[in-house]
């Protein structure tokens, strides 16, 4: 009795309905109405959030000026304030280190670099930084990204479980093209969405809470002018400078008019620089 020979696509074509199947067990959308796949329980996306905020708090040094982290915290706490309720609470932590860089975590952690403020040297251009990084977490992107990774982690392994010769030369390159293809297909295109997408959220929540969100593209601006060069858009996370300032100018009339609303309403935040 002949037995018959594995189809030579069939550990390419597993992996890819192992991801579908996960990718297609739920859909939701993002504040901007993007399908998006985050299936991670909120609980355990809080849960990390929280463990690793709790960890840079405990390895990295704080900023020791009150003025620095009473700033920081009046412009975060005014984006925070802005958001629906319920909005929770938020912690705020201003990091001594003197990099250009900010983030937000699931279950409501920011964190701020000192050295941001050499970028974002107004008010609203530091509202610009900070809304983006809330509205990550605001469009569960940290969700959607552990999802992907799942998924791909879960094709590779079955090429592995599959491979007709485990350990070839042909298993092996069948396993990096999954990887690669991955990684260019589907990881790096959607964290450019990602940024794009907080880049809009953003730019709304920073106008809604009475920044002006013109500023955002002020930010970019000064953010190329001290980055200097930057990868191909193709193979970068973060679309380039120029197409994240275009694309911010896009709709700002709307966006204008959301942070003048704001300011009639009263909403004026008074934060003062150091």
């Amino acid at each position: 009795m002949l037995t018959p020979r594995p189809h030579p696509f069939r550990a390419l074509l597993l992996p890819i309905l192992l991801s579908a199947a996960l990718l297609g067990a739920g859909c939701e959308e993002s504040p901007t109405g993007r399908k998006q796949i985050a299936l991670v329980p909120e609980a355990q996306m809080t849960a990390l959030g929280e463990q690793g905020f709790a960890e840079l708090l405990r390895t990295l040094p704080l900023n020791d000026d009150p003025d620095v982290r009473a700033y920081v915290g009046c412009v975060a706490e005014a984006l925070v304030d802005a958001l629906p309720q319920p909005h929770g609470r938020w912690s705020i932590a201003v990091f001594d280190d003197p990099t250009p860089n900010a983030f937000a975590l699931p279950g409501g952690k920011i964190g701020v670099h000192a050295g941001m403020l050499r970028i974002a040297r107004t008010p609203d251009q530091l509202a610009a930084v900070i809304a983006h990084e809330i509205a990550h977490v605001l469009a569960d992107h940290s969700n959607e990204r552990l999802t992907q990774e799942l998924a791909v982690q879960g094709g590779l392994m079955l090429v592995d479980l599959f491979a007709e010769e485990p350990g070839s030369l042909k298993h092996e390159v069948l396993r990096q093209a999954l990887g690669i293809g991955a990684e260019y297909g589907l990881l790096l295109p959607y964290s450019r969405t990602h940024e794009r997408e907080a880049d809009r959220i953003g730019r709304d929540l920073m106008a809604q809470a009475g920044f002006d969100p013109r500023a955002s593209v002020a930010l970019w601006r000064n953010m190329a002018a001290a980055g200097g060069g930057q990868p191909p858009a193709f193979l970068s996370t973060h679309p380039s400078h120029d197409n994240r300032m275009e694309e911010l100018a896009d709709d700002m009339e709307q966006a204008v008019e959301i942070y003048r609303q704001a300011r009639a309403s009263g909403r004026e935040p008074g934060c003062i620089p150091p």
